[in-house]
């Protein structure tokens, strides 16, 4: 049974600094993509960072980009998103996920390919 647990959002300053952190089940970080999403109120889920241990592949989205890091410990079955310098924009559910649709996938991919969404950790940046 697949799983990804998210976790370590809260309530912090604008320019303040969170690690997220994702705990995964079913699956192996070294054979599939997963990635960082996030939801705010008035807006889409969208893909903010996705990792490929396999092929060594990252990716950021660009209103993240230079702030935020996504690495994982394998050993751990654990992702992780460092982020800092917060903004108010920022401010979202956030969620990870897995891309099982292909084994040894890089990065970015379809956010359509992702899924075991979890339940999602609230990050909120106040200003």
């Amino acid at each position: 049974d697949v799983q990804l647990q998210a976790s370590g959002g809260g309530l912090v300053q604008a320019g303040g600094s969170l690690r997220l952190s994702c705990v995964v089940s079913g699956f192996s970080l070294t054979d599939y993509a997963v990635g960082w999403f996030r939801q705010g109120q008035w807006t889409e889920r969208e893909m903010i960072s996705c990792i490929s241990t396999s092929t060594g592949s990252t990716y950021y989205a660009d209103s993240v980009k230079g702030r935020f890091t996504i690495f994982s410990d394998n050993a751990r079955n654990t992702l992780y998103l460092d982020m800092n310098s917060l903004k108010s924009e920022d401010t979202a559910l956030y969620y990870c996920a897995v891309n099982l649709f292909d084994y040894g996938g890089s990065c970015p991919a379809p956010l359509t390919a992702f899924g075991s969404w979890g339940q999602g950790t609230q990050v909120t940046v106040s200003s």
